[in-house]
């Protein structure tokens, strides 16, 4: 299964695929590119002048570096910073050697002076902005290991693990058969809680995990908790980050169906829209019982996990619509890999 390996993001280079360290090439550049001309130009139509040719020259070289290391990204994520950063600059001093002539000879003009002069400017862009990359996957290296806490915590409150314990008591005696049920319910929830949180999983185990987690809240809430599932266009062979749906539904549960008196409904609907995969959970929600900080805390905790895997390329709303809380999870959408001839598929380890 794939994961997210700790040494190698806080050691390499990002993924140049990934949206958000596009977009923070393309902004970088750019801001650079609009610094340097302010600060050489001595008017408003000076500026003008300096931006349209600063834009006719730097756009095509960047667009065709980002290109190419889009291509070449998954060469490059495999590398050891220093080689993956020799790479790069490499790259961009060739594209903008190779485009200096060309869109020289466009304007009628030696842009930016002599050769050397630009690729000088090239190189200082490139090693800011992979000092800056780099700054950044540090900073968020360390915070996978922390996520794993986060979730322990914020995915099994220890009034839930009290409450279905006890619950399992009242049947032992009563209904012993669904009470060994429940505590295996149970057991592989906190199994699958310990389990490591950098690895990827299928989207067919996270289910299971919904129904088991529904399953053990069934016991203690009885008819209050009806849960409404909509599965039928859920990938399964989808792959996602672990403990990202079961605590929305807890969410969903401790804020809307415990302070209710009433049966209350809860919403379930997972589907695939093109190379998107789509989560929705909605429950109830009423002024009377909200726990706002407690809505926002769950929430926070999921988004980071979330920018943690994916960057900007998955998103997680939350908003109420009349009398329901909504929240969705809109992430990329990456079947698993096939398993080798001859595995298995599905197989686990025992023990």
């Amino acid at each position: 299964m794939a994961s997210i390996n700790q040494n190698a993001l806080s050691n390499g280079l990002p993924d140049f695929r990934n949206l958000g360290v596009i977009a923070r090439v393309l902004v970088g550049v750019n801001l650079l590119a609009l610094g340097a001309v302010l600060a050489a130009s001595s008017g408003w139509d000076d500026l003008l002048d300096r931006l349209m040719l600063a834009a006719g020259f730097i756009e095509p070289i960047l667009l065709a570096s980002v290109l190419l290391l889009v291509i070449l990204s998954p060469m490059l994520v495999r590398m050891r910073f220093v080689a993956g950063a020799s790479a790069v600059l490499v790259l961009v001093l060739a594209v903008t050697a190779v485009a200096y002539d060309g869109v020289a000879r466009v304007f009628g003009v030696p842009v930016g002076g002599e050769l050397a002069r630009v690729l000088l400017l090239a190189t200082m862009a490139t090693i800011m902005l992979l000092g800056y990359l780099r700054l950044a996957t540090k900073a968020y290296s360390p915070a996978l290991a922390e996520a794993r806490l986060q979730a322990l915590q914020a995915r099994i409150r220890p009034h839930f693990l009290f409450n279905s314990l006890n619950a399992v008591l009242s049947l032992v005696r009563r209904d012993p058969v669904r009470a060994e049920r429940a505590l295996e319910d149970l057991a592989d929830l906190f199994r699958t809680l310990m389990s490591d949180a950098r690895q990827f999983v299928l989207l067919a185990d996270e289910i299971a995990l919904l129904e088991r987690y529904a399953s053990i809240e069934q016991l203690r809430l009885g008819e209050r908790l009806r849960i409404v599932w909509d599965l039928d266009a859920a990938p399964s062979d989808a792959i996602l980050p672990p403990l990202v749906l079961q605590p929305l539904l807890e969410n969903a549960v401790y804020h809307g169906v415990e302070p209710s008196i009433e049966p209350a409904d809860v919403v379930v609907r997972i589907a695939q829209h093109g190379d998107r995969l789509r989560v929705l959970v909605e429950n109830p929600f009423s002024d009377r019982h909200a726990h706002h900080a407690g809505n926002r805390m769950a929430i926070e905790n999921i988004r980071e996990r979330l920018m943690l895997f994916f960057d900007a390329e998955a998103r997680l709303s939350a908003r109420i619509e009349g009398k329901r809380y909504i929240a969705e999870i809109e992430m990329p959408y990456r079947p698993a890999p096939k398993a080798p001839r001859g595995a298995i598929a599905g197989a686990r380890p025992e023990g």
